[in-house]
């Protein structure tokens, strides 16, 4: 028999406790201090493809399942989690927030774009837009390719979106996990081609090749 006050309590339990230990309460972003202070943190730069990045966390442990679990199990309560991790980066002055893009086939897979959720979040803090002038027409593995040819497979999914009107200058490219750098390096070249002078980029985590 459903049992309303034990749901009732269960959920505000759920609320106040840290999402990541479930023991101690909530201070920051809906975990504990003590999860919070022991995060994967590296809140430094990557250079990829002749491009700084700034990286938030390592990809590791519980970073790297709390990721797997926004993007592919749709466990959106860690998006207050996730953006309160970005908040933690020094962004230059942008105007825009450019989120990586995804293909439909991804889309329809997930049911979101897990980059465009976090950038959201993040503009409203910033008080720009979020834009999104680049489409991405398909997506393919990267894994067994060479540089060269993880380079020449990205280039290929990039496509830009001519109904675009609005452009902008300065803006920052979002993306959820860097490795090798190749789509955030093929969607700066998009956006070069769109006019765009200064391109900064910024991910939740970074993961060795």
């Amino acid at each position: 028999m459903f049992n309303l006050l034990h749901y009732t309590s269960a959920l505000m339990r759920s609320f106040t406790h840290c999402q990541l230990c479930g023991v101690d309460a909530q201070v920051k972003y809906s975990v504990c201090a003590e999860c919070w202070d022991s995060l994967p943190w590296y809140k430094q730069t990557v250079q990829r493809q002749e491009m700084d990045i700034s990286v938030a966390c390592h990809y590791a442990y519980p970073i790297d399942r709390i990721i797997q679990k926004f993007k592919y199990e749709q466990q959106l309560h860690y998006q207050t989690l996730l953006s309160g991790i970005l908040k933690e980066l020094r962004f230059p002055k942008i105007q825009a927030i450019v989120p990586m893009p995804i293909s439909n086939e991804r889309l329809i897979e997930r049911g979101f774009n897990q980059t465009l959720v976090l950038a959201n979040t993040l503009a409203q803090d910033l008080n720009i837009p979020v834009w999104q002038p680049i489409s991405r027409s398909h997506q393919h593995s990267q894994k067994g390719l060479n540089r060269l040819e993880r380079l020449e497979n990205i280039d290929e999914q990039f496509e830009i979106n001519h109904s675009s009107k609005i452009q902008y200058r300065r803006v920052l490219i979002l993306d959820d996990v860097v490795t090798t750098g190749s789509s955030i390096h093929a969607l700066k070249l998009k956006l070069e081609e769109l006019g765009c002078q200064k391109i900064y980029a910024a991910c939740l985590a970074y993961a060795d090749n």
